[in-house]
């Protein structure tokens, strides 16, 4: 039996492996199984079946209201975010060739942070449909000082490592000075959102983040294959005719665009642009046309189940969904600085 589908006609041709199709179609089932099971359980319970019928409007009346309202939206804002932060960082591992790489590690995600917190404690009433173009250029600043400042006849997975944590403290220092100096009554809400959480979610934070993640996400799996030649090096990329640094930059504005739009609404939510895309290798291997699918629902599913165990396992108390993704992300950074302290 062949390992490989291949489809092609006049137009096109396109490599499908079986294993990845197969492992793809699976996660889709675990995302979906994920969802509804997200959606189904808190004080009220509402069984798998209950909570397909409402989706597809033939519930019951009681189960509209929570469904609907409460929990579908905070669902969607999860799952949304894990894919985003998740391709983010699969994005950011490519191209520079770095398997210590993810928006949060090199400190994309706290260039994000800055501006956010800076706009919600210098204009507390803003509309929230301004938070992903603020986090963008947040997050597009401090990428842009982190890979000059890495920058040295290339950019060693070390190095950039290195400055990306020094830039991260200098704008987590920022930020904490942000929070400090704000109105006293902003300081719960600005804390929480640091730590990263999906409470409150609403359906006007669906519609903002859902056609940025959707379009930044069609335009990233369109570029997979420029991924692919970029980490053959630059040299044998600039062989085979890819411009190198105009692909690099598309794709570096793309892994900031899809985690400044995921931390504008989520907040800071840590280590999943780097569990992500290891889980998604492990699975389907390195190309990217199949790592990113499965790396955007990996994410997903981490982001779904830590705010399903965070406002489940320790009721009353609903915690914010960042502590129990860094619960799991922090020991495993560590055991790949461990892994790759050679290099």
């Amino acid at each position: 039996m062949k390992k490989q589908l291949v489809i092609r006609n006049e137009s096109f041709s396109f490599l499908l492996e079986r294993k990845t199709l197969l492992t793809t179609t699976i996660l889709a089932i675990l995302t979906f199984a994920a969802f509804v099971v997200s959606i189904g359980t808190g004080e009220m319970y509402i069984s798998p079946i209950n909570v397909i019928k409402t989706l597809f409007g033939a519930g019951e009346k009681q189960y509209e209201l929570v469904i609907e309202t409460f929990r579908l939206p905070r669902i969607l804002v999860a799952l949304l975010i894990g894919a985003a932060l998740s391709v983010s960082g699969s994005i950011l591992q490519g191209i520079i060739r770095n398997p210590l790489a993810s928006p949060d590690i090199v400190g994309i995600t706290h260039g994000a942070s800055v501006a956010a917190v800076g706009l919600l404690t210098l204009f507390p009433t803003v509309s929230v449909f301004w938070l992903p173009p603020v986090t963008l250029i947040g997050a597009g600043v401090v990428a842009a000082i982190i890979y000059l400042l890495a920058w040295k006849d290339g950019v060693t997975p070390i190095r950039l490592v290195l400055i990306g944590v020094g830039i991260k403290e200098v704008m987590a220092a920022i930020t904490s000075l942000l929070v400090v100096t704000s109105p006293i009554y902003l300081t719960p809400k600005v804390q929480i959102w640091i730590t990263g959480t999906v409470y409150g979610s609403n359906w006007e934070n669906v519609s903002v983040l859902l056609p940025w993640v959707i379009l930044m996400l069609i335009l990233t799996m369109m570029y997979g294959r420029t991924v692919n030649v970029l980490q053959l090096g630059d040299d044998i990329a600039a062989g085979v005719g890819s411009p190198v640094s105009r692909h690099r930059l598309i794709l570096l504005f793309f892994s900031v665009a899809l985690a400044g739009a995921a931390i504008a609404i989520g907040g800071a939510i840590s280590f999943v642009g780097l569990l992500g895309p290891h889980i998604a290798r492990k699975l389907v291997g390195p190309s990217f046309g199949g790592l990113l699918p499965v790396s955007a629902m990996v994410g997903a599913l981490i982001v779904m189940l830590s705010d399903l165990i965070g406002r489940t396992a320790f009721s009353p108390l609903d915690l914010p969904v960042g502590i129990f993704t860094s619960a799991i992300g922090a020991p495993f950074f560590i055991y790949l600085l461990f892994k790759n302290r050679n290099q």
